[in-house]
């Protein structure tokens, strides 16, 4: 899941498709590792809409990270912002594999560690409510690909098995 800072997030009217878009003066969305897991992505994984769509659902992966807040139709964030949040299901490399696709049309995104736990209350003796994965972005093809600037943390829920144990 990476997604992306929206500085006046869209307000649904209740009209069917149709959507008016608000700015809210002021606002600004720095969510903590623990928010991000515990309410935006656990409502999202459960069915559970806002009323105000803070975060987009796009394919990152169809789109150079450069792209991104463009091609996502988040035409109202600012030049300036470093920082975007996204939904996003993790595709599969090869249809019976665990291994996910995160090539986009000119390079991949790779895992720099260790999945790092995102834990209730802040703290390590706490409940494990998610997980966290730095990524890197590649320009070119794997094994010959330069590495950029672009960074992305992916979360997600632990499995269901065994939501508590440690990553």
């Amino acid at each position: 899941m990476m997604m992306n800072n929206m500085e006046t997030p869209e307000v649904c009217n209740g009209e069917g498709d149709q959507e008016e878009e608000i700015s809210l003066p002021g606002f600004r969305f720095h969510p903590t590792d623990e928010e991000l897991v515990s309410f935006y992505l656990r409502r999202k994984v459960e069915k559970r809409p806002l009323s105000i769509e803070l975060i987009k659902q796009i394919d990152i992966y169809k789109h150079n990270p450069w792209d991104l807040p463009y091609g996502s139709s988040c035409s109202k964030m600012g030049l300036g912002d470093k920082e975007w949040y996204f939904y996003c299901k993790r595709g599969r490399k090869y249809k019976n594999s665990i291994r996910p696709n995160r090539v986009t049309g000119s390079g991949f995104w790779k895992a720099t560690g260790i999945d790092k736990g995102v834990y209730s209350n802040g703290g390590e003796g706490s409940e494990c409510i998610g997980l966290k994965k730095t990524l890197v972005y590649y320009r070119g093809s794997a094994g010959k690909g330069s590495k950029t600037d672009w960074m992305m943390h992916e979360f997600r829920l632990p499995p269901p098995n065994n939501p508590t144990a440690n990553p």
